[in-house]
C-alpha cells in the first residue's frame, strides 16, 4: 500500500513538488491558505495548491489558523503517514508535528542554516550569494530548525530574479523530495541535526521594502531589483508619480549626487552612493512594463526636472 501524504502549501512554488506526490503516492487531503481578495475588484482568488487539488479532487480546507475548530480532527481523519510542507505560510503546532508517524517534512528554499524564515529566495538574491538550494528536513517546533534530511545547491546567476530563481527551486525541490521519500520512509535516512553555526534569518518582506534609496550603494539597489520582482517590487517617486523599476544594471565609479537623474546610453540612470544605476525596464503609472529607452522617447524630463 502506498503511503498517505497530507500536502500543505499556497503559492506556486509549491505546485511541482504537490503534483509530483499527486503521480507518485496517495494524497488524501490538501490544506492551504483562505481565498484573498485581488485587483481593482477585490475578487476572491484561490491559492493555486487549492487549484490543482481540485483538478485531482482532493480535498482541501482552507483555515485561517492550523488551531482553528475542526482542523485537527480532519487531519486525524486522514490519517497520513507523512506531511509534507513547502511555503505553507503557518506555524505547525506540536500536536500536527507529531501526528504522523514520518513527522512532517518541510522543503526549504535554501541551504540550511542559511536563511531560515519567510523569504529565503529574496535574502541570498539581496546579500549577493553565489549559491543556493533547496534543504529537505523533518520540522520541529522552531523556524526552520528542524534536522536535515537532504540537500542540494545551485548556482544564482546574475540575471535570477526571485520569480526566476524561485521556479528553479521548486522544480529542484519536487525532484529532490522524491528521491529522498523512498530512503526516508524505508528508514535509511537518519535526520541529522542542524549546526547553529553559519544561521541565518530571512525576514518577512514588506511592501515598503521596495523603495529605492539611491543614497545605497549602485550594486546593494540592482540586488534589491531583483530580489523584489515579482513582489513587492521596486520603484521610485517621479514628478509626483510612482514609477516601477523592473530591471536595473549597476555602474560603478560613476560620480554623481545621489538620486541625480540622467540618462546613459539612451537609458535613464540615477545617481547611487558609489555610480550609477540604470533602468533597463521600467512601467510608469497605468501602463506596461518597457524598455527604459522606450519610456524616455514619451517622457522628456527626465533630466531637466
Amino acid at each position: 500500500m502506498k503511503p498517505k501524504f497530507v500536502f500543505m502549501g499556497s503559492p506556486d512554488i509549491s505546485i511541482p513538488t504537490l503534483e509530483a506526490l499527486i503521480t507518485n503516492y496517495s494524497v488524501v487531503g490538501v490544506v492551504t491558505q483562505p481565498d484573498r481578495p485581488a485587483g481593482r475588484g477585490k475578487t476572491l482568488n484561490a491559492p493555486p495548491v487549492k487549484l490543482t487539488a481540485q483538478m485531482h479532487d482532493i480535498p482541501v480546507i482552507q483555515p485561517v489558523r492550523l488551531k482553528d475548530a475542526g482542523v485537527y480532527e480532519q487531519l486525524e481523519e486522514w490519517l497520513p503517514d507523512v506531511i509534507v510542507v513547502i511555503a505553507f505560510g503557518q506555524i505547525l503546532r506540536q500536536n500536527v508535528l507529531d501526528l504522523p508517524p514520518f513527522g512532517c517534512v518541510n522543503i526549504h528554499a535554501s541551504i540550511l542554516p542559511r536563511w531560515r524564515g519567510a523569504a529565503p529566495i529574496q535574502a541570498s538574491i539581496l546579500h549577493g550569494d553565489e549559491k543556493t538550494g533547496v534543504t529537505i528536513m523533518r520540522m520541529d517546533a522552531g523556524i526552520d530548525t528542524g534536522p536535515i534530511l537532504r540537500k542540494k545547491e545551485i548556482p544564482i546567476t546574475p540575471q535570477d530574479t526571485t520569480e526566476t530563481l524561485g521556479k528553479k527551486l521548486a522544480n529542484l525541490g519536487a525532484e529532490l523530495l522524491l528521491s529522498t521519500l523512498p530512503e526516508y520512509l524505508n528508514g535509511f535516512i537518519r535526520p541529522i541535526p542542524q549546526p547553529e553555526e553559519g544561521a541565518t534569518y530571512a525576514k518577512l518582506i514588506q511592501k515598503s521594502d521596495g523603495h529605492l534609496d539611491f543614497s545605497k550603494s549602485a550594486l546593494i539597489l540592482e540586488r534589491q531589483i531583483r530580489a523584489y520582482n515579482p513582489w513587492p517590487g521596486t520603484s521610485m517617486a517621479l514628478n509626483g508619480a510612482i514609477l516601477k523599476v523592473n530591471k536595473g544594471e549597476y555602474i560603478q565609479g560613476y560620480q554623481l549626487t545621489p538620486g541625480k537623474r540622467i540618462v546613459y546610453q539612451k537609458f535613464p540612470a540615477v545617481g547611487t552612493m558609489d555610480g550609477l544605476i540604470v533602468l533597463r525596464e521600467v512601467q510608469p503609472p497605468g501602463k506596461k512594463n518597457m524598455p527604459g529607452d522606450v519610456f524616455l522617447r514619451g517622457y522628456h524630463y527626465w533630466e531637466n526636472e
